[in-house]
């Protein structure tokens, strides 16, 4: 029986902080790297942002290669009983992206710090220099496409009464006015529900204890599909884990994102 068996998607910091011991934890820090060695949750382990996406242009934000993958989770020690506690410091987007990857390597066993290093430390709760050491071994991945949307089965679902394509940009990005592709605006049909939004500011970055009414203000209930995106499938790590959080049955996650829609010439778009 994991110490972690009975808790939810959602772990505040005191829930964390008595588990820290626990032999099955792998807590991955997706802060940065001069963050990480100024103090770091204890025990954690460092993974670059950078390292969860494929980073090649005009769609970044798509799934590294399998072989880069098997890599990162090997030096993390990552096993079948292995729980995983994710956090960042900027509210939960890098944090939201790993748990995708987790979702992608069929990994269920995962848990989001609420609020993060940024509500860790308003708690004023110790912190670590000591840095792990890398884990040995080799990996073999199976790779589950379901949580993943990619751009011709969005294009397929365009107009469906029970798809709901939440856009994670700035109003600007959405409305067309800031344009960091070959083309501006947004999919057709898609709600802009920025990602810093479903943040509590005043609450050390935890997530809004009002957002599930504010998203059903929106139509992006928990009865249609949820596809949810950015520009690279960053900042829809968060709207992604929180719809995670808040149960929604069926969520993916498009991460080729912008960068990949507004660049393509076959793919419809609206201001």
């Amino acid at each position: 029986m994991t110490s972690f068996a009975d808790l939810p998607l959602l772990l505040e910091p005191a829930q964390l902080a008595s588990r820290l011991d626990a032999p099955e934890l792998i807590l991955v820090d997706l802060t940065s790297s001069a963050r990480y060695a100024a103090g770091h949750i204890p025990g954690a382990r460092f993974v670059d942002p950078k390292r969860t996406q494929l980073g090649q242009p005009p769609a970044p934000g798509l799934l590294p290669e399998q072989a880069q993958l098997e890599q990162l989770f090997s030096e993390l020690g990552h096993n079948p009983a292995a729980v995983y506690v994710v956090y960042d410091d900027e509210g939960g987007g890098w944090a939201g992206r790993f748990i995708w990857l987790l979702d992608v390597i069929g990994h269920r066993r995962y848990h989001y710090l609420n609020g993060g290093l940024t509500a860790w430390l308003d708690e004023q709760r110790e912190v670590s220099s000591e840095v792990p050491a890398p884990a040995n071994g080799s990996l073999s991945l199976q790779l589950d496409p379901a949580p993943t949307a990619t751009r011709e089965y969005l294009q397929s679902r365009l107009g469906a009464a029970d798809l709901a394509i939440w856009d994670a940009r700035a109003p600007s990005e959405y409305r067309g006015e800031k344009v960091l592709a070959s083309k501006g605006g947004h999919i057709p049909g898609a709600v802009n529900f920025e990602w810093t939004a479903g943040m509590d500011q005043s609450r050390a970055l935890r997530i809004r204890q009002d957002l599930q009414a504010e998203l059903n203000a929106l139509g992006i209930s928990a009865d249609k599909e949820i596809i949810t995106h950015c520009q690279t499938h960053h900042r829809s790590g968060f709207t992604y884990l929180a719809a995670k959080i808040l149960g929604y049955p069926r969520v993916k996650a498009y991460a080729g994102s912008w960068g990949e829609w507004g660049n393509h010439p076959d793919t419809p778009v609206e201001h």
